[in-house]
């Protein structure tokens, strides 16, 4: 079916992307593979090219245009060409919105210009060793301290966390935290105090640091409080849906080429003196995978238009999310067998995204925690 949500201008930028990705990431991505980090000069690149801060208003060296589908467009393409690594949409989608919409004029002007450039690298610091989805069992704490906020705790699985300059932190502010007792502190490559632990070693997404970060009485000053005081569980609410269904857009995307991949494969490789196209149960497990994939992008397109007219809410963000996520382990499951053994060797580009998607039902929520919001919206 023909998609109806992009313009000429969407399709140029796609182009664009494209582009970048043929000529900065793909070459040098199986080095960043083993390195188990992306090279600085990618983030340079991607500022250059005008793919930092897309919605970031001008004044403050930003694209000005918030059109949610040009991020779309960005993270269809680097699914497709497999190079998660390259965290752009943890960037722009999920880090961006919090500065942009959250900060002072003078955050802005302080932070928000090295962010277009990729001289700031950004990430943000939830999960815990105790506290993943569960944003009340957070005890990370910041005490007010008069002019600054003494932050200590660790945090676990942040994106980004090696080569983060910038990293926006949920603590405690209150004794007993909870729900209207979280506040955003933004912490600081160099802060004394501030320390990275491993860049820890997962099943998939090599290229993309995933580290530990440790506090020990950093001292933040008290303007690097971003929004209110007690204020983040309200903000993070805000805020989420746009993380939720910048991740469906990729699972989406990563489920279609999947499909297109594999759909090539059966045409060509032959069982028993006949491609395996010409059997009856791979034309049905591709005509299955192929209208889930249908059914799941015109919910996901119909989300992305929504959002683009600020009319998406977190049950739909949340429902777009858990669906499209499962879809594609799925599909990479099935996919994968149908390349038989070959679809285990590293070098298969399904190989990959079998792992590389694996996280998608976890990270910005668990499929578990997507349905819980969904069900509390419909049964109280």
């Amino acid at each position: 079916m023909k998609r109806r949500i992009f313009d000429a201008e969407h399709d140029a930028f796609r182009d664009t992307v494209r582009a970048f990705l043929a000529k900065e990431v793909l070459p040098h991505y199986d080095q960043w593979e083993k390195d188990g980090i992306v090279a600085r000069d990618a983030w340079l690149a991607a500022g250059r090219q005008g793919l930092l801060g897309l919605a970031v208003p001008e004044e403050y060296g930003g694209g000005g245009n918030p059109d949610f589908r040009y991020s779309a467009v960005l993270a269809e393409e680097f699914t497709r060409a497999g190079a998660p690594g390259l965290a752009i949409g943890l960037h722009n989608d999920i880090v961006g919105p919090y500065l942009a919409n959250l900060g002072t004029d003078g955050q802005k002007r302080r932070w928000l210009p090295g962010f277009c450039t990729g001289d700031t690298v950004t990430a943000i610091a939830m999960t815990e060793p105790g506290a993943g989805s569960d944003l009340q069992g957070i005890r990370t704490t910041a005490e007010d301290r008069g002019d600054h906020w003494l932050l200590n705790g660790s945090k676990t699985f942040i994106s980004n966390g090696i080569l983060a300059d910038l990293v926006v932190v949920v603590a405690r502010t209150t004794p007993e935290g909870g729900a209207h007792g979280l506040s955003l502190l933004v912490v600081e490559r160099g802060m004394p105090g501030f320390e990275r632990g491993r860049n820890l070693d997962k099943i998939g997404q090599k290229a993309q640091d995933t580290a530990e970060l440790f506090f020990h009485d950093v001292r933040v000053p008290r303007e690097n409080l971003l929004g209110e005081v007690n204020g983040a569980f309200g903000h993070l609410m805000t805020h989420l849906a746009q993380e939720r269904l910048a991740i469906a857009v990729a699972a989406a995307a990563g489920a279609e080429h999947l499909l297109e991949a594999t759909t090539a494969y059966v045409k060509e490789r032959e069982a028993f003196g006949r491609p395996l196209a010409r059997l009856q149960h791979v034309r049905f497990e591709i005509a299955e995978m192929a209208t889930e994939c249908a059914v799941t992008r015109a919910f996901v397109d119909r989300c992305i238009e929504d959002h683009a007219d600020g009319g998406l809410d977190a049950v739909h963000a949340s429902m777009a999310k858990w669906w499209a996520t499962e879809l594609q382990k799925r599909v990479a499951d099935r996919c994968l067998q149908l390349h038989g053994g070959y679809g285990y060797m590293s070098e298969y580009p399904v190989a990959r995204a079998f792992t590389d998607g694996r996280i998608q039902t976890i990270y910005g929520g668990t499929t578990e925690i997507m349905k819980e919001i969904i069900g509390r919206s419909l049964l109280g």
